[in-house]
């Protein structure tokens, strides 16, 4: 692998873990909060819809992103009302929203535009396009034949939709929001004593429907992202579980600014290796070594840890070892031993691949991370004392 390939990868990288940390902000500043919220991926995905849709129909794709992430602050506000001013449950309420969201989306889209549930291809001002930064190659050929640094400035720097730097710098506005400001201040004591914010004189309710709403507004970008910039429209379950991995890279980060971009860049490399790689070719001996090294570190780790993750974590452990075994058998030929066939070079399962992420996600709830605390009134409606 060339230093020209590894940077491909991670501006693949950075393109698959922008929608996943926005996700994974707005979660944040919904649970720094006290608020949980499970239908971030309802919010995605009906941003995804209605800024493709509405991009198609007026031609302008400002429009559709505003479109996106209104219907994302109106679901949110929804979320809060029945979890702030009605004291439901916060959970049921996020199910919901994914549900409504999952059916209403594909039933419009059949509706309006009779194509199985998507959206026409958008072109032109209608989709976001990469920006080329001053003194970049657009060329693959010029990227290719250019020195490392101007290769890592063209393909890595350069060439992203504006989107993609609105999500990396939401990472330091989204920390100085929470750290450096009054209102940040006061959003974190919600989550950890509203009753103290209550006394203060400050109201609970506002301060909560500030941050669902500003969750709204990063879901809404998240899901114009994936339709009017990754893809050139909507199709069925676009965002495909990535709001539920945007909840497991918050768990990972610790409900974190910066621990969160690094989460997500790491989900991004799963998803950019699942989509550059399809061919990986690796001797079945190093699939072996690496299925069974990680099956050994998770089950050294597990039996330190509670029963639930020893059963978790020792039943991963138990699948990759069948994994790489059935790998190793499976490469046997008529004419070839156990032994010889450890060099034998096979194509690694598309499908092992595509499940990394997921993977991740698993060892990640099962507390591989080490112990991760919410915030202390997560999840409670606030009664205020009278």
């Amino acid at each position: 692998m060339d230093f020209f390939t590894i940077v491909q990868l991670g501006d693949a990288s950075i393109r698959m873990a922008i929608p996943l940390l926005l996700a994974c902000l707005a979660g944040l500043f919904s649970e720094r909060a006290g608020i949980f919220d499970i239908g971030l991926e309802g919010k995605m995905l009906a941003a995804a819809f209605v800024s493709a849709a509405v991009s198609f129909a007026t031609g302008s794709v400002w429009v559709g992103l505003f479109a996106g992430i209104g219907i994302s602050v109106v679901l949110s506000i929804i979320h809060g009302l029945a979890s702030i001013t009605f004291r439901g449950n916060q959970l049921i309420s996020g199910v919901a929203i994914n549900f409504f969201a999952a059916g209403l989306t594909v039933v419009i889209a059949q509706g309006w535009f009779k194509q199985g549930g998507r959206t026409p291809s958008l072109s032109g001002s209608a989709r976001f396009d990469g920006l080329d930064l001053p003194g970049a190659f657009t060329r693959m050929r010029d990227k290719m034949q250019a020195s490392p640094g101007m290769q890592f400035y063209s393909e890595f720097v350069s060439g992203h939709s504006i989107l993609v730097y609105v999500g990396l710098l939401s990472v330091p506005l989204t920390w100085w929001v929470l750290y450096r400001t009054r209102f940040g201040l006061r959003l974190r004591a919600v989550g950890e004593a509203p009753e103290a914010v209550d006394t203060a004189g400050i109201s609970v309710v506002r301060l909560r429907y500030s941050a669902v709403i500003i969750c709204g507004i990063l879901c809404g970008i998240a899901g114009a992202y994936l339709s009017t910039a990754v893809q050139a429209g909507f199709t069925k379950d676009m965002t495909a579980n990535r709001g539920f991995i945007a909840l497991a890279a918050l768990i990972f980060a610790k409900w974190r600014p910066w621990y969160a971009l690094g989460a997500c860049l790491l989900f991004g490399l799963f998803f950019a290796i699942d989509n550059r790689f399809q061919n990986i070719q690796l001797q079945v001996i190093w699939i072996m070594v690496l299925l069974i090294g990680a099956s050994i570190a998770m089950t050294l780790y597990a039996v330190r840890r509670e029963k639930i993750d020893v059963l978790v974590l020792g039943g991963l452990s138990a699948v990759l070892t069948a994994v790489a075994l059935v790998t190793w058998t499976g490469s046997t030929g008529d004419e070839v031993g156990l032994v010889a066939a450890l060099w034998e070079t096979v194509k690694v399962p598309s499908q092992l691949i595509q499940s990394l992420p997921y993977l991740f996600v698993v060892i990640v709830l099962a507390g591989f991370v080490g112990k991760a605390i919410p915030p202390r009134a997560g999840g409670e409606p606030y009664v205020k004392e009278r």
